[in-house]
This record gives C-alpha cells, sequence and structure tokens, in this order.
C-alpha cells in the first residue's frame, strides 16, 4: 500500500490536524466542554446533558477519543469518559504555537 499524503507533513502538523478534525463539530466541542469542566470521569451521564441521541454521543465520543483529546475506561456495563490531560496540553501548546505564528497584524487584506 501505497504512502498518503499525511506521511509528507510533519508528525506536529498531523496532530494539529487531528485536533482541528475533533474540534470541527460543535457537539464534539459541548462535550469537551461538560468533561473539562468536571472534576472526574463521567459514566453516561453526558447523552443526559445534550441534545443528541445515544448513538449519536456515541460517534462523537469515539471521535474525540481518536485524536486523543479523551479517554474512556471500562467500569461495569459503563464507559467512563474524561479529559486526557496528557494529550489536551500538547493540543493546547500545538495549536497555541500554530495561532501565535500569525505576523500579519492590522496590516492583512
Amino acid at each position: 500500500m501505497g504512502a498518503n499524503k499525511a506521511d509528507e507533513f510533519s508528525v506536529k502538523d498531523n496532530r494539529i490536524a487531528r485536533y482541528a478534525k475533533a474540534l470541527a463539530h460543535p457537539a464534539r466541542v459541548a462535550i469537551l466542554k461538560l468533561l473539562a469542566s468536571k472534576p472526574s470521569c463521567m459514566c453516561g451521564d453526558i447523552v443526559e446533558e445534550l441534545p443528541l441521541s445515544q448513538s449519536t454521543v456515541s460517534q462523537h465520543l469515539k471521535e474525540l477519543k481518536e485524536a486523543g483529546l479523551i479517554k474512556g475506561e471500562v467500569e461495569g456495563v459503563k464507559v467512563c469518559y474524561c479529559i486526557d490531560d496528557k494529550e489536551w496540553t500538547a493540543a493546547k501548546n500545538y495549536l497555541g504555537e500554530l495561532f501565535a505564528t500569525c505576523s500579519c497584524g492590522s496590516k492583512c487584506c
């Protein structure tokens, strides 16, 4: 199998793109805000907090988990989700660096 175009970019650029994709839906942003506001993991309560079906929430949780921004652990018959602190910090740093690279100021069109 041949290489894909993502292989031609840096690891950092690929991680930024992965985070951006995960943040590209308002439901996922809402889930992240919800999890970030909690002092501990949430187990099954996420659906009750959002105007979305269980299957839709599950799909968004899957995307966030694949991006590394959250982690989920099985506890009995439930999966408990929380922010992945290490990846959250990396995302914050990488995205902050990206936004800080603009030097155009008010001279842009």
